[in-house]
């Protein structure tokens, strides 16, 4: 059975559409099964709260190479239904805690609560170029689709990011 897909008239809105480029990116995120699954279970255990986490691997010329997703806290207490902010202690301790591995945190993830897994102006505010960021939309607790985006090359806008399993 599919979820649906909740999709608030804000999304519609001009505010919300200017800030997709049309134009898919050539770039690929690439990424385990386990890890898409946990982004999903993370996302419903903290429905309907966003949750958000970061992405563990490497970037390379066809895109990005997940390995391991982790958690870290939404410190965001007034609006967390709609809004997340990463913990930067725990963004520096995982950072520290990759050095010498030839791994990175290459991006970040989140959840959209009742909202289909597209972008909002608040999300490329704080987006930083060369990152990716999956968003799954978790409608009435369950998780609804998975979707990545990354910032263009103009840094004005996101593009979608095809995302498949690794060979």
């Amino acid at each position: 059975m599919t979820t649906a897909v909740y999709e608030p008239e804000r999304f519609r809105s001009p505010e919300y559409l200017d800030i997709i480029d049309a134009a898919e990116s050539s770039n690929r995120l690439r990424i385990a099964d386990d890890c898409l699954k946990a982004i999903k279970e993370q996302g419903e255990s903290g429905y309907p709260h966003e949750i958000c986490g970061l992405l563990i691997g490497r970037l390379d010329a066809e895109g990005w190479q997940i390995s391991e997703v982790r958690q870290v806290d939404n410190l965001n207490s007034e609006r967390a239904a709609d809004r997340f902010e990463l913990d930067p202690a725990a963004y520096q301790r995982i950072d520290r805690e990759l050095r010498g591995s030839g791994l990175e945190i290459v991006g970040v993830y989140h959840s959209h609560p009742d909202c289909p897994a597209k972008p909002s102006p608040t999300d490329l505010g704080s987006a930083w170029e060369g990152f990716a960021y999956p968003i799954v939309s978790i409608c009435d607790g369950k998780a609804a689709s998975l979707r990545c985006w990354s910032v263009n090359d103009s840094g004005n806008r996101f593009q979608e990011i095809r995302i498949q399993e690794p060979a």
